[in-house]
């Protein structure tokens, strides 16, 4: 299973968002018209390790370093009352004990103070108490944790509603007066704006297309047309994109409804935003993994009697120390690394299961970056080809080297960084 133990994908609350009317709202009166704020983001695709210091840092040094005052919001996950672990310290996975989980890590790795702000699908009301935002008020940093992000609807967006709660008002004002806002996985997923995604895999999402609502399906490619909080607005979001070959998926609920660009988060690693929300806002890498920006502004899709393709869509992967500036769509490599010129002249290893399919029982976790990248590395060709695991149909996904294509390494053979990648999905 494909979730954090104790975090189940699916809740006995799945069925009722079929009720939501979905309409293209936006997130909240508050988040509408992309207001600046002067604080910041930090984004972790999921799977942040206890000892990432390099991230674990980073939110405490934007929240005040050594006053840091850190709000930990876990109610993404079960409540205690639907934890049957809920009294053993060793087994439990609940909100309450997530959050002193990691109220913990916060302060080992040195915050002043960090408290879990109570709040899950047990305390509703305590979105709305004011004694609540004080405490929120109190802080100067705030971590999402990971788990369903559509229990973040629930409990600070009053559900269907999606109207701000006071405890959300105030995390807002919170940011626009310079507090840093980081979560990871559901914690991240939330920060999206306008058509967040509630599912899916990738295989069924370019097979069958994209659908407004959460479904219990977990493979069904659905999305929440009002999206989450709406704090970062410039692309979609996805989290664990290449560890769960989330590409495909992104590919196509971005083409689906309408968006450019989405920002696919991988494990462990953060995409730092300053300005969120503002024509300089930039974005920037941090940690052993990478963010994809997948860039669909060229892209065309169309839907024959075969499947749906995709042509023209470009793949960038940034790495530590990269920064994206969103207005003017420039990615910046980081001091250090170099233009990578291929010496490799073996061809690209064949890849038939390029998103990591959860049918393949070997599948391996970073299949459509390592092709990329094995391509960027070899002068032997300009185009390569992967394809899905399952079949009927078949997808393949070409990956090919236009003109302005460029890589950077730090170590004159890797390919860290990658600069306008060529994607073209078509069945077979």
């Amino acid at each position: 299973m494909r979730a954090h133990p104790g975090l189940t994908r699916r809740a006995a609350f799945a069925g009722s968002l079929a009720l939501v009317l979905l309409t293209t709202a936006p997130a909240s009166e508050a988040a509408e018209g992309g207001t600046r704020h002067s604080g910041s983001l930090v984004l972790v695709g999921g799977g942040l390790k206890d000892d990432n210091t390099q991230v674990y840092g980073e939110i405490i040094d934007r929240a005040g370093g050594a006053t840091a005052r850190i709000g930990v919001i876990t109610a993404a996950s079960v409540p205690s009352s639907q934890d049957p672990y809920a009294d053993d310290p060793d087994r439990c996975s609940n909100s309450v004990c997530n959050g002193a989980y990691y109220a913990a890590l916060f302060e080992k790795h040195g915050a002043a103070d960090a408290q879990w702000i109570p709040l899950d699908l047990d305390h509703i009301a305590n979105a709305d108490s004011d004694a609540v935002v004080a405490q929120v008020d109190s802080m100067t940093g705030f971590f999402f944790g990971g788990g369903d992000q559509y229990r973040y609807v629930q409990t600070l967006l009053r559900g269907p509603r999606q109207k701000d709660s006071k405890v959300l008002a105030a995390i807002r004002a919170k940011l626009a007066g310079g507090a840093v806002v980081a979560g990871s996985s559901a914690g991240a997923q939330i920060a999206s704006g306008p058509d967040m995604v509630s599912g899916g895999e990738s295989y069924e999402g370019l097979r069958d297309g994209s659908a407004p609502g959460y479904f219990d399906d977990p493979t069904r490619l659905g999305y929440l047309p009002r999206g989450g909080f709406g704090l970062l607005r410039s692309g979609l979001i996805d989290t664990h994109t290449g560890a769960y070959g989330r590409e495909g998926r992104a590919y196509r609920l971005a083409s689906d409804t309408g968006h450019d660009r989405v920002y696919g988060l991988e494990e462990n690693t953060a995409l730092v935003v300053d300005y969120p929300g503002s024509s300089d806002e930039r974005l920037t890498v941090l940690g052993p993994n990478g963010v994809a920006v997948l860039d669909l502004r060229g892209a065309r899709s169309d839907t024959t009697a075969t499947g749906w393709t995709l042509r023209g869509a470009r793949y960038h992967y940034l790495t530590d120390g990269d920064r994206y500036d969103a207005a003017p769509w420039r990615v910046r490599p980081a001091a250090g690394k170099q233009p990578l010129t291929p010496v490799n002249s073996s061809r690209v290893p064949d890849n038939t299961d390029v998103f990591s399919s959860t049918a393949n029982p070997r599948a391996g976790a970073y299949s459509f970056r390592t092709t990329a990248r094995a391509l960027a590395e070899t002068r032997a060709q300009d185009r390569a080809t992967a394809t899905t695991f399952e079949s009927g149909p078949r997808f393949a996904v070409t990956f090919t080297k236009p003109d302005g294509f460029a890589a950077w390494s730090t170590d004159r053979g890797t390919a860290h960084t990658l600069v306008g990648l060529r994607i073209s999905i078509a069945p077979r």
